[in-house]
Order: C-alpha cells, then structure tokens, then sequence
C-alpha cells in the first residue's frame, strides 16, 4: 500500500507544516482501514503566522473594489461547480454521510459562493433625507478585519463557506481552523481559492486540535470576528471570551427540533419528512428532526408507518449509491448516541426499532448504528429535551395543536420546527407561535436554503444569522456618512426648528 497523502496548513498563499512538528491521521468513519490523509497537528505559532498573515492582507484586500473581489468569488464558484463530484466524494471519505448528502454540501457551498459573489455589486446601504437644506446623508458598510473560524464536521464544506464568503466580500481575511475529523474538505477550498486568483494571506487554513487551537484563535488582538459552529457549551465560553474585547461573535449551536403532525395531515408525506429529518446524516445535524409530536388519533398509523420505514433502512459506507444512512462520525458520538438509547430504555420509552451497534462484516470498520426510535417519550424524558446528535426520534402524543405548539416550544433551543398539517389556519397558527429561528410547512426540519437567514432562538445561538444578506451584518459596520454642501454651519436639531 501507498503512504497516505500529506497535507499541509496554508498560510499566507504557502502550503506550510506545522511548527510543532507533528501531523495526525484522519480515518474513514465507514471504514476505519482507511486513511483519508496525514494533516498537520498545529499549534499556537501556527494560528499566530496565520493570524499575522490575514492581518497584513486585510489593508489590501478591504481597497479591493467589492465588485473585484466578487469576481474572484465567482470564479471560485465555477470550479467548485466543475469538481462538485470530487469534491464530494472527499468529503464522504472523511465525513461518512452518503454521496447524495456530500452532494448536497457542495453544492451548498456553490451557491453560497454565487449568492455573495453578486453581493459585490450591492452590498446596499441607505440614502435618507437630510432635516437640513443642501445636506446629503447615506450608510455604508465597511469591514472588520481579521475573521477567526471554528467550524464543524457535519457540514465540512458547507458551513465553511457560509462563513467564508460573506466575510470575504466584505473586504475582511480570514483564518479557518476546521473540525479534527474533516479537514480534507477545507484544505480542498483553501486550493481553489489560491488556484482561483484569491491573494496570498486573504484566506488561511490552519488543521488540528480544537483545545489546542481555540484559544488562539479567539483571543490574538488583531482578531475582530469570531465564528464558531458546534455545541452550546463552547459556544458559551468563546462568547465570554469575545465580550472582553468587544469582538463581533457570531454564534451556531444545539437544536432540539420537533416535527408537528396533526390529526389532518397527509401522513405518507409526514413519513417522509420524519425519516428524511431524523436519519439524514445519520440525524448529525443541528436542525435534525429529534421528537415528533403527534396527534393522538393518527399517532398509531403514523407510529407504525414510520418504523416499518426506518426498518427498511440501508446503513453503510457512504460511497455506496444504494446506501441511505451512513456512519456516525467517531467512536465517541456512537457511545454517546448509544449511551441515550440506553437512557431512554431506562427512563421508559419504548423502542419501536434499532437500538443496537450494528456489527459483523464491514460494519466490524466503521462507526454504524440502526436508526433507533422511541414511542411512548415525555417531556420529562433526558431523549426529549437533551441533543443527542445521532440517527435517535422519540414520538410524543398530543390531543390538540395547542398542545403541540407548547410540547414544541418546551425545550432550551430554538432552531428548527415543522408542522404537517392541511389546515391553512393551523398552519399559520404554528408557524407565529412556535418559538424558532426557521420553522417549515409540510416539509420536514431539515433543507435550509442559502438565500434565507440561518439560525435559532435561546440556547441555539447569540442572535446572529448566517447566510443570506443577514450574514453581511456580522462581517461589516455600519457607517453613517453626512455630506453638507451649504458652504454654512448647519446644526442638526437645532437649526430645522
């Protein structure tokens, strides 16, 4: 067998290894014999040099004409466009969800790309009247700096790029330290970005260690905006660490969402929905569907439709077209999601289906799970109200939809909520009351789309949104700008009487 490829950091246009020395192995979640590649295990001077290197791009970059630099984004586009297919399969190898899914992550990060690209030629402030005679006065937008990204694995080019591009076309240099497990995917955009003409120190990669690296990231001075996707507990820390130095913080974290189904609603098409948003990326997703709350008199069919479905099921590795579900990511996140089945045995859910390892053969290679799910689940239930972050439903029974919409919103996050329901009235009820940051009709919880604010209320995050032109909020100031032509001291509230 060949060695394994190596990859490097990219900092300031070079391809660098790390000051530390040492590098790590990245593994195949399906198949654990397989080694994705070596990635460098960074340290403190490698954020510092890359950190350093965005900072010295920033004066350059930020006079860069925006439509400019949407050029380079669209080119950027373009190729990842003509390598989608590449791209994704990398991404399946060191991932694990099924090439349907990387698909779809790439071509995520596509539009994002395309969508922020176009933003170069708007970027849109305000022309207002002035209170005064012969005064003009206008809002523009004018970068940060130096932008500090922690990204997840889930998503390992998608998110990225929901950070990256908005933050590029603002003028801002960015750092990126990817997730442990899924590096390859950010390594793959960092070349496309130099191949494509971006300028050496604008973008830079740094993989490792997140305990390691965080700090780091988050606390160097010449950082202005920190972005970070993962779970609440982190989320908390880096916000405190942000608020020290007044730093833009821009926060993506748990989701515990639910899926309405009413008494009215066309169940083949709830099914659907509910196997779709609970065992998609092996349920990996912090907008993954997590509870059903039914209604009671269709809660049966509903029960037996969707178990008969999971059942049917095929797990596996990812590269597999006839694969549906894949591995988790590490031996971890499956302890942890066994760990919960385990709890909510024991707290007394009843198991409907799954529930186990699955083992034997190549499963013996990867990190598998049967798509697990419980009936019979209560608000008082750890599997109700806690993340669990793997292929685990729990059904919950109501007898109303106010009910439901107070079953929904019981829960510390916000994130994500759907309804499935024929009544238009019940429909527009849900979607006021239900306390989230994206909330769907008929369609399962999961399926955001790039041009549409991405994020959640409570504990999901800190107020911010990406995607969308909501995401040029986070990586830009407003200024204010009066222009007075009256050759004459004007004063504002005193002088308009």
């Amino acid at each position: 067998m060949s060695d394994p490829k190596v990859f490097k950091n990219f900092i300031n246009g070079q391809w660098v290894e790390s000051k530390s020395g040492e590098t790590y192995e990245n593994r195949n979640p399906a198949n654990k014999d397989e080694v994705v590649g070596v990635f460098q295990k960074s340290n403190a001077d490698d954020v510092k040099d890359a950190i350093e290197a965005a900072k010295s791009a920033y004066e350059k970059w930020r006079l860069v004409p925006a439509p400019k630099r949407g050029e380079i984004l669209y080119r950027i586009a373009s190729r990842l466009t003509r390598q989608k297919e590449e791209l994704s399969r990398d991404m399946t190898r060191e991932m694990g969800k099924i090439l349907d899914e990387t698909r779809g992550d790439t071509q995520e990060a596509i539009d994002m790309t395309y969508y922020m690209a176009g933003e170069g030629r708007r970027l849109f402030g305000q022309t207002t009247p002035s209170e005064l005679p012969n005064k003009f006065n206008m809002t523009v937008r004018q970068p940060l700096g130096v932008c500090s990204f922690i990204t997840p694995w889930n998503f390992p080019m998608a998110i990225p790029s929901w950070k990256t591009m908005p933050a590029l076309i603002c003028g801002n240099t960015v750092v990126i330290k990817p997730a442990t497990e899924t590096p390859l995917s950010v390594v793959n955009l960092a070349r496309v970005c130099e191949e494509e003409g971006l300028p050496p120190g604008v973008f830079n990669v740094v993989t490792g260690a997140g305990s390691a690296l965080g700090d780091p990231m988050i606390n160097n001075p010449a950082v202005r905006v920190v972005s970070f996707t993962g779970s609440t507990e982190i989320g908390r820390k880096i916000s405190e660490a942000c608020a020290t130095d007044f730093k833009h913080c821009c926060l993506e974290m748990g989701g515990k969402n639910v899926q309405i189904v009413m008494d009215d609603a066309r169940l083949d098409l709830a099914v659907d929905g509910a196997l779709w948003g609970a065992f998609g990326t092996t349920g990996q997703r912090c907008t993954a569907t997590s509870r059903i709350v039914c209604h009671k008199d269709v809660i049966k069919e509903f029960t037996e439709r969707l178990v008969e479905r999971a059942k049917s099921l095929k797990v596996g590795n990812g590269l597999d077209e006839s694969v549906q579900m894949g591995p988790c990511i590490n031996e971890g996140q499956l302890q942890t999601v066994l760990s919960y089945i385990e709890i909510g045995k024991k707290e007394g859910a009843k198991l409907m289906t799954g529930g186990e390892r699955l083992t034997g053969g190549d499963y013996d290679k990867g990190y598998f799970v049967q798509p697990t799910i419980f009936g019979e689940v209560n608000q008082s239930m750890r599997i109700w109200r806690e993340e669990i972050f793997g292929p685990v439903l729990g059904i919950a029974v109501c007898n109303s939809l106010d009910e439901a919409i107070e079953m929904a919103n019981d829960t510390s996050y916000g994130l994500s909520a759907s309804i499935y329901t024929q009544d238009i009235n019940n429909a527009y009820r849900a979607m006021r009351d239900v306390y989230t940051g994206i909330f769907y009709v008929n369609a399962p919880t999961i399926g955001a789309e790039t041009h549409l604010p991405f994020g959640g209320t409570k504990e999901t995050g800190n107020g911010h949104r990406e995607a969308a032109m909501a995401a040029l909020d986070v990586f830009s100031e407003w200024k204010s700008v009066y222009v007075d032509f009256s050759g004459s001291l004007q004063r504002a509230q005193i002088d308009n009487a």
